[in-house]
């Protein structure tokens, strides 16, 4: 494992980083982006100048025109789910706007037009997004590999055409064409974008690889054993296309009570209108009675209940270094009983560093001596392993002496002339194949007996040391794992593809009980799945391409935002955009507080509009008076919603998350 990686631009087959950006469509490219764009515009043009008292022919077209760039795609798509016998509570907001529009409250509709097209504009970017990012986890897989023939010529072929039972040759640094089991050569293999293991593996003949995955400084001989249409990549590409189409319409609560709300209101709004015209009645106070009951009685100040405190949370998480995609998944994210954790990038830093020093103590080595000497033998190589102990070198202020002589030898390790002396830096199985009861031999079993990668080190073949190299554990990783239990209720789940001692290691030092270790992407689906069949609602939390699968399958997924990959992060639900992975447990905490502000909010229009209601079946409301309590329901519930942004909002969420882990 300490091959050195190749860096410089890929040959031909091998494609692009994982972690480098993927094509993104443009916002405004977006055709639901650019109505409501139009619409917000032409509303702070013509605000001012209402408010301001200008003459009506100043603002009143700009009003118009807010009416139909903002109005004409929700009214159109509510018209066709009419067709279909389905009200949809869009077309009641329309019908809303202009109805308020023609009793002359043409700002209050045209405030509502610009509410709604902002927010179908808001999920059709992401939609988008979310397409990109799919379609550039094709880019992973190369385009073209070189296959064997059988007199042992090479030729260059498109991955698509090659066969199960076709020899290719994958080079240094290219990408793998094609799943398969390694026939010939040795090398290392960074699969991190498969597995979520963070440093590199080696194969060798008997080993099996995967398509996209990044060859080191070897060159493998590799079997095709799977279709490339049936590669680990093209599956994780088809499990979130799936994950994404199947998964539970994202629908606001509120809403599902509006649209049977919304059937009621048009059906009493025409019974009010019409019956008293049939006994008689005069048109003019008939009309402005059915107008002013569909004012008192419409849900803007229901939909403003819901609103608020949702988008006020968002903001507020926001400031605190988490992205929420909607309103939808803020919501979404208080209803979780479940939780299942990546390791590597998640709950460790998801960069190896050195964690031992461990020379011998008959060699009269210190640590510092050690370290120095691994640390110059590694210098000219860039595997993850060496950045690790160079850095620790550097870290101690050694100073690293130039090398001669620098030799790498896949899957074994390094050697380098330092000082005079030929030094090597490697595998223990390697380095010390048949001398098990060697002191180095007993130090790397102890260390990899706690999870460690063991790194021994020769000076002229006499091991002098050995170190211990380890993905380090986030400093918050314990208490935020002790306060998703407070508040689901149960233990998180431990999915990774890490070897299982590795991941054993780390859930003991986080208290997590269940690990599932050695996932590929497809058993963290089915492990979601899994927990979801029993009746939870499962919260992922990953960064990986190997993570995006089940952070679509799951109920609310979220990636960390540092080390995370394109498609995790436009999959995901929410962003922990500064990696502090205390914040998911109080973005949980806020969103259920924002849950209670929306049942707060609720009551209060209820009552508003029961109020309004009965009075103006019952008496006579006046027009300016049932318009005046419209809208001062409107205001409270706004303002009652709009608490959450205060920043004592996420400090209170977090204190009180603190309480209950610690009476826990």
């Amino acid at each position: 494992m300490w091959s050195t990686l190749v860096r410089s631009t890929p040959p031909t087959g091998a494609t692009r980083d994982a972690s480098a950006p993927v094509r993104r469509t443009r916002i405004l490219a977006v055709p639901e982006a650019r109505w409501a764009a139009v619409a917000l515009a032409l509303f702070l043009v013509a605000l001012p100048l209402n408010l301001t008292g200008a003459p009506a022919w100043s603002w009143a077209p700009l009003f118009a025109a807010v009416y139909v760039t903002g109005g004409w795609e929700p009214g159109w798509a509510g018209l066709r789910a009419l067709r279909e016998k389905q009200l949809d509570v869009d077309l009641l907001m329309v019908v809303a706007a202009l109805g308020a529009a023609a009793i002359g409250q043409v700002l209050d509709g045209a405030l509502l037009i610009v509410i709604f097209a902002t927010s179908g504009a808001l999920e059709a970017i992401a939609t988008a997004r979310t397409a990109d990012s799919v379609r550039g986890l094709l880019d992973l897989a190369p385009t073209s590999a070189t296959r064997l023939t059988d007199d042992g010529a090479e030729e260059s072929v498109p991955t698509d055409r090659l066969r199960v039972g076709d020899m290719i040759l994958v080079r240094p640094g290219e990408r793998i064409g094609a799943d398969g089991r390694v026939r010939g050569g040795a090398s290392e293999v960074d699969q991190a974008t498969i597995t979520g293991e963070p440093l590199p593996v080696a194969k060798e003949a008997g080993d099996e690889v995967f398509a996209g995955t990044l060859n080191g400084a070897g060159a493998l001989r590799v079997r095709v054993e799977r279709d490339p249409s049936d590669s680990v990549i093209a599956r994780i590409v088809a499990m979130v296309e799936e994950a994404s189409q199947t998964k539970a319409p994202t629908q606001l609560f509120i809403e599902k009570v509006e649209q049977r709300y919304s059937l009621g209101m048009v059906a009493a709004t025409v019974a009010l209108f019409a019956l008293p015209l049939l006994f008689g009645a005069a048109l003019q106070p008939t009309l402005l009675r059915a107008m002013t009951f569909m004012i008192v009685a419409s849900p803007c100040a229901v939909v403003l209940a819901t609103m608020p405190p949702l988008l006020s949370a968002i903001a507020n998480a926001g400031r605190h270094g988490v992205l929420v995609k909607s309103a939808v998944v803020m919501e979404r994210l208080g209803q979780v009983d479940a939780v299942a954790l990546d390791k590597t990038g998640t709950l460790t830093e998801g960069t190896p560093r050195v964690t031992d020093i461990r020379p011998l103590p008959a060699t009269g080595l210190d640590e510092d001596a050690l370290l120095r000497l691994a640390a110059a033998a590694e210098h000219p190589s860039e595997h993850p392993l060496a950045r690790a102990i160079v850095a620790a070198a550097r870290s101690r202020g050694l100073d690293i002496p130039l090398v001669e002589d620098f030799g790498s030898a896949p899957g074994t390790g390094v050697t380098a002339t330092v000082d005079g002396k030929v030094v090597a830096v490697g595998s223990p199985a390697r380095l010390l194949k048949g001398r098990a009861e060697h002191p180095a031999a007993v130090v790397a079993a102890h260390l990899e007996g706690e999870g460690r990668t063991a790194v021994v080190v020769e000076v002229e073949a006499t091991p002098v040391g050995v170190l211990g190299v380890a993905d380090r554990l986030r400093a918050e990783a314990a208490a935020t794992v002790a306060a998703l239990t407070t508040l689901t209720g149960t233990l998180p789940v431990l999915l990774t593809g890490d070897n299982p001692r590795a991941a054993a290691r780390l859930a003991e030092e986080v208290g997590v009980t269940d690990v599932r270790a050695g996932l590929l992407p497809q058993d963290k689906v089915a492990a979601v799945r899994e927990l979801e069949s029993a009746g939870r609602k499962v919260l992922v939390v990953g960064d990986g391409v190997n993570d995006a699968p089940a952070l679509a399958a799951a109920h609310t997924g979220i990636a960390m935002g540092r080390a995370g990959s394109d498609l995790a992060l436009e999959t995901a639900d929410a962003v922990v955009v500064r990696d502090e992975l205390a914040t998911i447990p109080a973005v949980v905490a806020l969103s259920r507080r924002a849950r209670r502000l929306v049942v707060q909010n609720l009551v209060i229009a209820a009552v508003f509009i029961t109020g309004l209601v009965i009075w103006d079946l019952a008496g006579t409301l006046p027009l300016p008076l049932g318009v005046a309590g419209h809208e001062g329901s409107t205001v409270i519930v706004g303002l009652n919603g709009l608490r959450l942004l205060a920043d004592g909002a996420w400090r209170r969420a977090g204190r009180a998350q603190e309480v209950r882990t610690a009476r826990t």
